[in-house]
């Protein structure tokens, strides 16, 4: 297997793997979106809410606010001593105390923490709106949970693959007529000397269009084998590359679990 890095950016990530199957960067593209564990507001105790909405609409935003998960210190909630109780252990607490002296919207930077590694990714998103006199006050309780039980869990807002893409442009049946790059809608394809050359690849999307404008066949357009562009997003409460990483611990461990099931079946 290899894996090259084409772009890094932000909570962005686009690397090329080869040498693997359609079968594997699936299921860890799968992994990804539904078993990397991440921190997310569970259960919220409503003090005081004098707003117009309602307690469980507050509840549901404050569980949607991706929130930073710490490499370590924590665990899941079944995995607990606890046993799912709630503790320092598997949860981390933050708290809200607002009360409006004019009308105000409060975001998810007001929401205060015990725990400076867990909270809000994005300051300026808004939980709701107070009018002068009117206060909210509550606590909330953060714990690991994975994206195939709630989508408040999910570490990705963007996971996909494609093929690695394949034009080979025949010189001796080119003859420049240009007729295949107004027809890519990525310009994958340019004029260079009176022939079609390939200018971006990684731009293809194996779409067909070049050749079915090419009048004499000069372009063929496939996948390479075992050749995959993975690209992600990560919602902030995870570094891109560290999804990656920990969705293949995911899957190292599975296929240890399974290959013991099988040692003891046998």
């Amino acid at each position: 297997m290899e894996v090259e890095i084409l772009e890094r950016q932000g909570n962005e990530l686009r690397f090329v793997i080869r040498g693997v199957s359609t079968a594997f960067v699936n299921s860890l593209r799968r992994t990804a979106i539904a078993e990397v564990p991440t921190m997310a507001i569970e259960d919220v105790v409503i003090l005081t809410n004098s707003s117009a909405l309602f307690d469980e609409v507050i509840a549901h935003r404050l569980g949607l606010i991706p929130l930073t998960t710490p490499k370590d210190g924590y665990v899941m909630p079944k995995d607990c001593e606890c046993r799912g109780s709630g503790c320092p252990k598997c949860q981390a607490r933050l708290y809200l105390d607002v009360k409006a002296e004019f009308p105000m919207v409060v975001y998810a930077k007001d929401l205060l923490s015990d725990d400076p590694n867990v909270r809000p990714v994005y300051g300026d998103i808004p939980i709701v709106k107070l009018e002068a006199g009117q206060a909210l006050v509550l606590e909330a309780y953060a714990q690991l949970g994975l994206g195939k039980d709630h989508a408040k869990w999910q570490p990705v807002s963007a996971c996909a693959y494609k093929y690695y893409p394949k034009v080979n442009v025949m010189d001796d049946l080119c003859d420049g007529c240009g007729k295949c790059v107004e027809a890519c809608a990525k310009a994958v394809l340019k004029l260079n000397k009176e022939k079609a050359k390939v200018v971006d690849i990684l731009k293809c999307m194996l779409c067909g269009d070049c050749v079915e404008a090419c009048p004499r066949g000069a372009i063929d357009v496939g996948k390479v084998d075992g050749c995959f562009v993975f690209y992600l997003e990560s919602t902030g409460t995870l570094p891109p590359e560290d999804v990656i990483i920990k969705s293949a611990d995911v899957l190292i461990d599975k296929a240890k679990r399974f290959i013991k099931a099988l040692e003891e079946a046998s």
